[in-house]
């Protein structure tokens, strides 16, 4: 094929069936850009030494090579290249490692030519930054990003993975105890997003009555019930080509489940007392603190709309599990209520410190933003006081010690056992080797199969496997 664009603008397509290469490159024409089939990921890998283009659509599944394997090199090695993987309908968990590892999209076989052209497209609109790349370097960590603050680990892959995820259109299922930022999270997602410029709607489903649920989403016409007294637009319409963010989405009623899941799959839908069928263009993000497997097992939540929803999982962790950000946070709200109060605190005494740091916030960064705000407004001075804290977190259980606690006779027995027998004893990093080592034997060297029985992501294993080949070249 003959193309006037620039080489450095080029697609590059993996995919090893040539009936199916030839549709997708049939599909590409509409994208006017030139593309480059090859069908074995040893060709992909050469391809990038020559010439890195600027968007790689990868078949997960093929004969020479392992998927996951090469979207990880190209993601570490090309960062400024967008990765859209093909997957098939029985392989979804892996499309989704793949977002976690960094793909921009993914697309299910059997490909429809919009959805393929779109993403495509989509991709090759995509501006790389130094922000971007720099997720690629972990001595770059951020303290701030889309109304988030903290630096700690746990925070660093919520922030990865809100980039990761936010030029997609797939659905993303927040999941965390309540107070941790779950519609922050969905915010920062769609701020992140080409959509940013359109209307970002959020909808507490639990604090809406079942009754009027429905209206809230889809809207409804002129007497459709009583005290409709006008036509009204829903969520549905206010959020198109934007994104509808669903919180606490498993107390929505079960029925109005079915109706969800099919504004998601078709983009249509009805108002309540219509016929009319309407569409929208939007993107469904939803959360809830509740463990949705329990909510689908126990028969109050469609398992259908679950998995439809389920695609890019994102957990954000409670407060207790992000170490310094305690502090951190406290700090910028100090200085925010301060202000908003006309107070004068500019910091916290050592013992306030302390006594932040070591509670245990059961009501995660809200509970913490009420206790602040409560010192604030009921005291005065220029450091904020032990004393001044609520008295309800003198009341509560603190954090459990993080030093070891003595040890009794019994266990110093023990401990003398062990130490006579420690010769028997391996380093933990062997017995993972071992067991890593044998599940690529067991499958022939598939990560992802052997991920899969492991019970850990593909990621992982890819990772470790490359550490300890490169621990065996060292030795020998």
């Amino acid at each position: 094929m003959n193309f006037s664009t620039s080489k450095l603008d080029r697609i590059l397509l993996v995919e090893d069936m040539l009936p199916l290469t030839t549709v997708y490159l049939q599909y590409l024409r509409a994208i006017n850009t030139p593309v480059l089939a090859v069908d074995t990921g040893a060709k992909c890998l050469a391809e990038f030494i020559n010439c890195p283009p600027k968007v790689l659509i990868l078949d997960l599944g093929l004969p020479d090579s392992e998927g996951l394997g090469i979207l990880t090199r190209v993601r570490t090695e090309h960062p400024e290249t967008s990765v859209i993987v093909i997957t098939g309908n029985g392989s979804l968990g892996t499309a989704i490692e793949a977002m976690r590892m960094g793909a921009f999209d993914y697309v299910v076989k059997p490909l429809n030519a919009e959805r393929l052209c779109t993403t495509v497209h989509n991709a090759l609109a995509r501006r790389v930054t130094k922000k971007e790349v720099s997720l690629f370097k972990p001595d770059q960590a951020r303290d701030k990003f889309y109304g988030f603050y903290g630096a700690s680990a746990p925070m660093q892959h919520v922030y990865q993975m809100i980039e990761n995820a936010a030029p997609s259109q797939a659905t993303v299922f927040i999941t965390g105890e309540s107070g941790t930022g779950k519609e922050l999270c969905a915010s920062a997602i769609h701020n992140a997003s080409d959509r940013a410029k359109k209307t970002f709607v959020p909808i507490n489903c639990a604090a809406i009555p079942h009754g009027l649920m429905e209206s809230e989403i889809f809207g409804h016409v002129k007497g459709a019930f009583s005290g409709a007294t006008s036509d009204r637009v829903g969520a549905a319409m206010e959020a198109d080509g934007g994104t509808l963010f669903l919180d606490e989405i498993c107390e929505m009623e079960f029925e109005l489940q079915a109706k969800l899941l099919r504004l998601i799959q078709t983009g249509t839908y009805q108002r309540v007392g219509s016929s009319k069928t309407e569409h929208t263009n939007l993107r469904v993000v939803c959360a809830t603190n509740k463990d949705p497997k329990i909510e689908v097992a126990e028969g109050r939540f469609r398992e259908d709309l679950y998995y439809r929803l389920h695609v890019i999982p994102m957990h954000l962790p409670p407060l207790r599990d992000r170490g310094d950000d305690i502090m951190l946070i406290a700090k910028h709200m100090l200085a925010r209520f301060t202000k908003e109060e006309n107070k004068n605190f500019v910091t916290f005494s050592q013992e306030a410190e302390e006594k932040i740091s070591g509670y245990n916030w059961p009501g995660n960064i809200r509970e913490l933003q009420n206790a602040l705000r409560n010192a604030v407004v009921l005291n005065h001075g220029k450091v904020l006081e032990k004393a001044m804290l609520p008295k309800w977190i003198d009341e509560s259980q603190p954090k459990t010690p993080t030093r070891p606690l003595a040890l009794n006779n019994n266990a110093l027995k023990s401990s003398e056992t062990l130490s006579s027998s420690r010769t028997n004893l391996v380093p933990l990093w062997q017995i993972e080797r071992d067991a890593i080592l044998n599940a690529l034997r067991i499958c022939d060297g598939n990560v992802t199969r052997a991920a899969a029985y492991l019970e850990i992501g593909a990621s992982t294993l890819y990772r470790k496997k490359i550490e300890f080949e490169a621990m065996d070249s060292r030795s020998a």
